[in-house]
């Protein structure tokens, strides 16, 4: 064969995708298309969502069944397997790494308290904070989880979601009262969510503590669902200070969002 022709072949090669390659993304296609059905599905339920044929699929999933990112239940299902809570949460940690710089900043032009937060299954959990200069000022530590319905961020993370799955998730949690104000009817916090589709931010107006008030937006286009909020004593988030406020928080959500996109800071 000549020179030009097998060198053309062996580029032909290099340039085709790979058994492997193609695996590998159609196995994390059905990883995320597990965690979008709620961790458990079906190989049936797979083969539509996904377009590929059950043989496929099956060879897959017996692979990361080994590896343990998968598990069989007794009913035939697959579950999403506990070697990925490791994975979740060393990504978790580093999301919170990434999003520190932009919590600083909004801690630097708001005065008060910074956080990150995800929704992680049914709850929220808290990934990264950067405090306030203030004497006074609210904490709320790293890996601590809290119930949804009583938080902004809950409400910016589930502002989009569907009104059914919002109404599981609640049968799921309940809605315990963390204070007087807080919200503690599916259709009470149906309607809290409209208005945060309606003025593009959510408000925690002492509903997880009295005597202090939470603003929070989401990070568009998060690889996970995720939030930021600013939280401080009511007496200082004061509905002039929410004017202000909200359109640094929305700026800086939209620079983290970017950032995230891009491979993080400095990609």
């Amino acid at each position: 064969m000549p020179a030009s022709s097998a060198s053309t072949t062996d580029d032909a090669k290099s340039s085709a995708p790979s058994g492997g390659v193609q695996s590998l993304e159609r196995a994390f296609d059905l990883l995320e298309r597990m965690a979008d059905a709620g961790g458990e599905v079906g190989l049936s339920e797979l083969s539509v969502s996904s377009g590929l044929p059950l043989p496929t699929i099956h060879r897959l999933m017996r692979t990361l069944v080994a590896c343990g990112y998968v598990r069989q239940q007794p009913n035939r299902r697959y579950a999403l397997g506990p070697r990925l809570i490791r994975l979740g949460e060393s990504a978790s940690r580093l999301l919170g790494t990434w999003a520190r710089p932009y919590l600083a900043r909004l801690v630097e032009e708001t005065g008060e308290t910074a956080n990150m937060a995800l929704l992680d299954g049914d709850e929220i959990v808290y990934v990264a904070q950067v405090p306030s200069k203030h004497s006074m000022r609210m904490f709320t530590e790293v890996g601590r989880r809290v119930l949804p319905h009583s938080t902004g961020v809950g409400k910016a993370l589930l502002a989009n979601t569907p009104a059914n799955e919002v109404r599981a998730l609640l049968a799921r949690t309940g809605m315990p009262a963390a204070t007087e104000k807080t919200i503690t009817t599916p259709d009470g916090f149906l309607t809290a969510l409209e208005e945060v589709r309606r003025l593009g931010y959510a408000v925690d107006d002492n509903e997880q503590e009295i005597g202090v008030r939470c603003l929070a937006v989401s990070v568009p286009d998060s690889p996970t669902a995720a939030a930021i909020s600013i939280s401080g004593p009511a007496g200082r988030v004061t509905d002039a200070a929410t004017e202000k406020i909200v359109p640094v928080l929305q700026q800086v959500a939209v620079e983290l969002s970017e950032a995230l996109a891009s491979s993080g800071p400095g990609a």
